[in-house]
């Protein structure tokens, strides 16, 4: 299983619904390693590094996002993977 890292900035109502905590849920239920904060212009940005089907996992669900999300885009940039994550952190 090949290992990736991605970059994601999500759009629309992303901020004040638990999507960075819900996100670190699941990236937590999946092995994927990485961080998740908010953006002053309301989108949320997250870098997840780990197994391809597992970090791909977490893409699908952030274009869904927790209950009172309502997400309009996601923007999705493929980087090197570098391996740098032990684990899942919200950023403030």
């Amino acid at each position: 299983m090949s290992k990736q890292r991605i970059r994601i900035f999500v759009t629309g109502k992303v901020q004040g619904v638990f999507f960075r905590q819900a996100l670190k849920v699941m990236a937590k239920k999946n092995d994927v390693f990485g961080w998740v904060k908010n953006l002053k212009d309301g989108r949320v940005e997250a870098i997840l590094e780990g197994h391809e089907e597992k970090v791909n996992r977490l893409v699908e669900w952030s274009h869904r996002g927790p209950a009172n999300a309502r997400v309009e885009d996601v923007e999705i940039r493929n980087e090197k993977f570098i391996g740098e994550f032990s684990k899942f952190d919200v950023l403030y």
